[in-house]
C-alpha cells in the first residue's frame, strides 16, 4: 500500500487538474456558480423547518441550525457517494490509453465536494455569527478534526463502490436505494435526542448505542454538539409537551473516537480493494 500511495503523490498534479476540471465543468455557463451548490440544502431545510416547527409544533428555537448543520456533512456524504459511482465508467476511454492511478477518479470527485462542503461551513458560520448571533464556542476548534473522520469514511466508501460499479452496474442504482435509507436512521431532519427518548423510556437504552454505532450518525451528532449551543424545549408550548422528558445531551466521545477508527478502517480496507482491482478496469470496460 506505501507503494500506491507513493505513486499517487507523484500523480498529484493529475489529481489537481481533474478537481479543478470538475469544479469548472460543474458550473459551466452559470452565473450564480457556487452558490447552487447551496440553493438545494438551503430549501430543502427550509422545508423541513417549516414542518416541523408549523405542522409537528416542535418548540426548539433556531430549528434550522440544527437541521442545516447536520444537513451539510450529509450532502458531503451523499454526493461524493452518488459522483464517485460513476467516476470510473465516466473515463472509460482513458483508462484504455494512459496510465495513472485509476484511484485519483473516485479521489478527485470526493476532493471537489470537499471544497463544495468547506465553502458551505464558511456560509453556515456567517449564518451563525450574523444573522443568530450565536456566541463563539471552544468546541469550533474541532470542526477540522470532523472534516477529516468524514473525509475518510466518505473516501474509503466511494473505493469501494467505485471500484464495484465497474464490474455490477446494479451498484449505483443500490447506493441511490440505500442513501434515501439512511436519510431517514440518520438523525438528520430530527435530534439524536428524539431517539433517545423513547428508547430509554422502554428501557431500551442499548440499541440507541447501536444507533450511535453507525460512524455517520456519531459524525452527525458531534457537529451538531461541537457546532451549535444546547438548545431547549419551551415549557409553555403545548404540543412541545411530549418532548419534556427529551433533554439535551452532551456528546460522547467514546462514539466519535469509534467512528474514528471506524473511518480509518474503512479508508484502508476501500484503498487496498481498489488497487487490488484496478488493473482489470480496462479489461472490463
Amino acid at each position: 500500500m506505501i507503494k500506491q500511495l507513493s505513486e499517487l503523490l507523484r500523480y498529484r498534479d493529475l489529481l489537481a487538474q481533474l478537481v479543478v476540471r470538475d469544479l469548472k465543468v460543474r458550473y459551466k455557463n452559470s452565473v450564480l456558480g457556487f452558490f447552487w451548490s447551496l440553493a438545494n440544502p438551503l430549501i430543502q431545510v427550509a422545508i423541513i423547518t417549516v414542518v416541523v416547527k408549523c405542522v409537528m409544533r416542535v418548540g426548539i428555537p433556531n430549528y434550522s441550525a440544527y437541521v442545516l448543520v447536520a444537513y451539510l456533512p450529509w450532502m458531503f456524504f451523499q454526493m461524493s457517494l452518488m459522483d464517485a459511482s460513476q467516476s470510473v465508467l465516466m473515463h472509460r476511454d482513458l483508462l484504455k490509453k494512459v496510465y495513472f492511478p485509476r484511484e485519483v477518479l473516485p479521489l478527485s470527485m470526493v476532493i471537489a465536494n470537499l471544497i463544495h462542503f468547506l465553502l458551505a461551513i464558511v456560509v453556515f458560520f456567517v449564518y451563525l455569527l450574523v444573522y443568530l448571533r450565536t456566541p463563539i464556542v471552544v468546541t469550533w476548534l474541532f470542526l477540522p478534526v470532523l472534516v477529516l473522520i468524514e473525509a475518510l469514511l466518505v473516501t474509503g466508501l466511494t473505493l469501494f463502490i467505485s471500484c464495484l460499479n465497474v464490474f455490477y452496474e446494479d451498484i449505483k442504482y443500490i447506493v441511490s436505494v440505500v442513501l434515501n435509507i439512511f436519510f431517514y436512521l440518520t438523525p438528520i431532519i430530527y435530534l439524536s435526542e428524539m431517539v433517545h427518548a423513547p428508547l430509554a423510556a422502554a428501557g431500551r437504552g442499548s440499541l440507541f448505542a447501536l444507533y450511535q454505532l453507525i460512524p455517520l450518525n456519531a459524525i452527525i451528532i458531534a457537529f451538531r454538539k461541537m457546532l451549535l449551543v444546547p438548545y431547549t424545549v419551551p415549557p409553555h408550548r403545548e404540543i412541545a409537551a411530549q418532548f419534556q422528558n427529551m433533554s439535551n445531551m452532551p456528546l460522547d466521545y467514546r462514539f466519535l473516537a469509534i467512528a474514528a477508527v471506524l473511518s480509518i478502517a474503512i479508508a484502508l480496507l476501500g484503498y487496498a480493494y481498489f488497487n487490488a482491482r484496478k488493473w482489470s478496469f480496462a479489461e472490463q470496460l
